[in-house]
């Protein structure tokens, strides 16, 4: 463990080791009455084990993949005793998590090739969406980037006002309209206000709204095309905000939302409210996005970089 403790703050550790307390406990518990009067991974051990992650949220076509390896694993190592369990979980779970994300980052930063970067925004109501662009603008600005935050969820004053809030609070400015406005002219215009201000960030704020998958869709596409007049490759970066919480729910928003829109990114948050943290792998793996943050507590700084390599850690602590 002393890699992690090298790379990763204690602070943020600490935070994290917190944030996913209720999943580990919820997990471990089930994981140890799963093997409980064993001495060696067999058929009924795997049964268990199944019924234990899909328990966990991690999803049922993510559980039978993990289960897959670790049938393969036990084949040809002919003898694998249950104390050795926890080891080859946590080893099969950090692979999946390594065929889509990268897993190394550790500070949030940008390109150094875009600018400014544009990032929309996309998820349901209700999921943090706005709290978590208000924590991303300050972490960014905490780098020393110039952040520039749009208001384009036209359909609720109170989204306008509560992204007000965090523009407020982080210091940045926004550019908003009134409630009922064309969304895309707002993302045009906050577009255009951040190339003159010669921002490095713009974060776009869109409607979370399901009950229409095609007006979603025209809505977002139409977002994208008017801010390409300002910004030819914009946005940058799609990224969907899923409420942890929901556990299988999740899933669902993310299946939607993938249909409707290229989501290039994810933000996991509310993790530490929560035992469904096994949602992050299934999300993962299901959808090939990477999980770029992950929402670990309620303060600013409890937004932290999603790393495959801690959070595995932290799981299995």
């Amino acid at each position: 463990m002393s890699f992690f403790k090298k790379i990763f703050s204690k602070e943020k550790k600490e935070t994290l080791d917190k944030g996913l307390e209720k999943t580990k406990t919820n997990f471990l518990d089930k994981l140890s009455k799963a093997v409980a009067g064993k001495s060696k991974v067999d058929d009924d051990v795997l049964d268990n084990l199944e019924e234990v992650l899909v328990a966990s949220d991690v999803g049922v076509n993510t559980t039978l993949k993990i289960i897959t390896r670790i049938e393969a694993r036990v084949a040809k190592d002919k003898y694998v005793g249950t104390d050795e369990l926890n080891k080859i979980l946590r080893e099969e779970i950090a692979g999946l998590l390594s065929e889509t994300n990268l897993g190394n980052e550790t500070e949030f930063t940008i390109p150094a090739d875009k600018k400014p970067y544009v990032i929309m925004v996309v998820g349901v109501n209700g999921v943090g969406k706005t709290t978590t662009i208000g924590k991303l603008a300050a972490q960014f600005k905490k780098q020393g980037l110039k952040v520039v935050l749009g208001a384009a969820d036209t359909f609720r004053a109170a989204a306008i006002d509560q992204l007000q809030v965090w523009a407020d609070r982080t210091d940045v400015p926004i550019v908003r309209q009134d409630m009922g406005s064309d969304p895309a002219s707002v993302a045009f215009d906050t577009l255009t206000s951040a190339v003159k201000q010669n921002a490095d960030v713009v974060i776009i704020d869109t409607a979370g709204r399901l009950h229409n998958k095609v007006n979603l869709m025209n809505e977002l596409t139409k977002i994208k095309r008017v801010m390409q007049k300002v910004i030819v490759d914009a946005p940058h970066e799609v990224l969907l905000v899923l409420d942890g919480s929901t556990g299988q729910n999740a899933f669902e928003q993310a299946k939607q939302f993938t249909l409707a829109t290229e989501v290039t990114s994810l933000a996991v948050t509310k993790l530490d409210g929560t035992a469904k943290g096994g949602v992050v792998i299934g999300i993962s793996d299901q959808f090939k996005i990477p999980v770029k943050y992950i929402g670990v507590g309620e303060g600013i700084d409890d937004l932290q970089v999603f790393n495959k390599h801690e959070f595995v850690d932290s799981f299995f602590k």
